[in-house]
């Protein structure tokens, strides 16, 4: 008897079976609209907080695949090298300074190739990751009436900052996702560079992981299919051809109100009302939960299908649903009052942990715990380990996603090849280093073309390197010092005055004078420097400074090299003062 009554207390389709032996037939037609009604909310809930952590991981996994590369273009489109090369084409040492810049970031590509359109002249540049075009980059030339070109002019239209679409260029004969970022100089267009992704890496590395009942995809603002683990749904051309109706979002939907309320969703998420948002619609004859969210960095839109069929499989509600049954064998009272206690008050609880965790807050279903070891506790206990399991990626994720903006960061303030800050790093110290007196070098390597027409561009490199290394031991920690452009540095002393400022400066110049630059081949150069220096006062603008500074190194050039000049305000004859180098 005892072993019998264990039975029925740990088996809740025997409990059933007896409620329903003792229930009245007439309360079937209620409960069993009332179950499916629990059973229809609850596969909603769960699909459409699925749909949203769905949404989110395709979001960082787009923005992981791609931010890089348009960081790195952004970077390399803000380049002084390229401006000044696109504002002056015609110049031979502007040119090479403008392709060994393309060329140095070629290498930190994913892809390993670049382009780069004039706006003044059209000229094409391109090289690829083979080197195929060492020596050679210029292509040919866009033309306004040339069809395979309309990239470039609605490209141009688009305004400032980095475009994706995806293309074939017939030129090429290369289909990429391309990263094509305007470069602007006031109105004026400079031209467009960038670089690119092959469709087909970034469809496997994307879209096409495979999940039952899930695809991805990702569109434009337009519903342009941009990355598709089906590529002929991907609309190779949509920014220079009219798209095609099969190659659209919208080409899936049965209903022209299921289009209008997939409009509405990709205009919330993309005016920022939300990060994600879902709805059923009827996609082949089927409802499909359409799930979107809006990577406002690139202007896509990722878009996730899901068949909450495929996901969740109703069958684990039979339990329950066994549950009910029996219930309805009871008196109207009692069967009020079981169902409330052992079906419906949990239920209710599991429907608000569902609420919580789909606002992100998963601390209600860490907590919750049902110590009754039937069907709906076993399933109460699996969405707590569901709910542990979701926090714990999407965490990770998250930290994935800091760490890697911060690299990115990082990498955008530092020059590549020294170590040392860039010119955006050094700005970003100078705006930082306010109300105090400081002073400021420009710092100059004397006949560097020389250096590298005898010895050649690997002994320049080694040279540019070791300067800077020189440079930042002269000065110490505490002072910024930064690569300003090719063989030019410069160094803002923090907290200076006349005399700290002079003598920084002829240790800076005595600290590379005094001994020769060892080169890789074994030989080695005399290397000296040019010094303009200024101080900088509370309230100066870098323009100012610079200005001042540049104007004491033009002097310092002027009367022979190797020596010193410090920008002096008060001489109104000459506006500086030369300071001769000792020894």
């Amino acid at each position: 008897m005892s072993g019998l009554r264990d039975t029925i207390a740990s088996s809740l389709r025997i409990r059933v079976l007896i409620l329903v032996l003792l229930g009245f037939a007439a309360v079937a037609a209620p409960a069993y609209m009332a179950f499916n009604w629990i059973v229809a909310s609850t596969v909603v809930q769960l699909g459409t907080l699925f749909a949203e952590k769905q949404i989110l991981y395709d979001r960082y996994r787009g923005l992981e695949a791609l931010m890089r590369e348009v960081s790195l273009a952004e970077t390399l489109a803000g380049s002084q090298s390229i401006r000044d090369w696109a504002n002056d084409e015609a110049n031979p040492d502007l040119k090479r300074r403008g392709i060994a810049e393309l060329e140095h970031f070629r290498q930190s590509f994913a892809d390993h190739s670049y382009f780069f359109t004039i706006g003044a002249s059209g000229n094409y540049y391109f090289n690829d990751a083979a080197n195929s075009y060492a020596g050679d980059q210029f292509r040919y030339t866009v033309t306004s009436d040339n069809p395979r070109d309309a990239w470039y002019y609605s490209t141009v239209a688009l305004g400032e900052g980095c475009h994706l679409n995806v293309d074939n260029d017939a030129n090429l004969r290369v289909t990429k996702v391309w990263m094509n970022c305007v470069i602007r100089e006031g109105r004026r267009v400079l031209g467009i560079l960038g670089t690119g992704i092959d469709l087909t890496s970034f469809i496997q590395e994307v879209v096409n992981i495979p999940q039952v009942g899930v695809t991805s995809m990702f569109v434009d603002r337009q519903g342009a299919v941009q990355a598709h683990r089906d590529q002929d749904m991907v609309d190779l051309r949509s920014l220079t051809a009219e798209m095609s109706a099969k190659r659209t979002v919208f080409s899936l939907l049965d209903k022209p109100e299921d289009e209008a309320a997939l409009r509405e969703l990709m205009d919330q998420v993309a005016g920022g009302e939300a990060v994600a948002l879902s709805r059923f619609m009827s996609i082949g004859g089927k409802q499909t939960l359409v799930g979107i969210g809006y990577l406002d960095k690139l202007g896509w839109f990722n878009v996730t299908l899901m068949d909450i069929d495929a996901i969740i499989d109703k069958r684990l509600f039979l339990p329950i649903g066994l549950l009910l049954a029996g219930v309805m064998g009871l008196v109207a009272a009692i069967m009020v009052l079981v169902f409330k206690r052992a079906v419906l008050d949990r239920l209710k609880r599991l429907e608000e942990v569902v609420h919580s965790a789909r606002r992100g807050e998963y601390g209600p279903a860490r907590a919750m715990a049902d110590d009754r070891q039937d069907e709906v506790g076993r399933l109460s206990t699996a969405f707590t380990e569901m709910a542990v399991a979701v926090s714990d990626n999407t965490r990770l994720l998250e930290a994935r996603v800091r760490a890697r903006t911060e690299a990115l960061e990082t990498l955008a303030s530092r020059d590549a090849q020294t170590g040392i800050a860039n010119r955006r790093g050094f700005v970003t110290a100078f705006e930082a280093a306010t109300g105090r007196r400081h002073g400021l070098l420009l710092i100059d390597i004397d006949r560097f073309k020389a250096i590298n027409d005898t010895f050649g561009h690997a002994a320049g490199d080694a040279v540019i390197t070791e300067i800077s290394r020189r440079i930042v031991d002269c000065v110490g920690e505490g002072h910024v010092c930064a690569r300003w452009g090719g063989d030019e540095f410069i160094v803002l002393l923090h907290d200076s005055a006349p005399q700290l400022l002079r003598a920084n400066a002829f240790g800076v110049m005595a600290a590379i004078s005094d001994r020769p630059v060892e080169l890789p081949d074994g030989r080695s150069a005399a290397v000296t420097v040019s010094v303009g220096a200024s101080l900088v006062e509370p309230g100066d603008s870098i323009e100012t400074v610079t200005e001042m500074a540049d104007a004491a190194l033009y002097m310092a050039k002027g009367e022979g090299r190797n020596r010193v000049v410090i920008f002096d305000p008060s001489d109104a004859a000459e506006a500086s003062r030369t300071v001769q180098p000792t020894g």
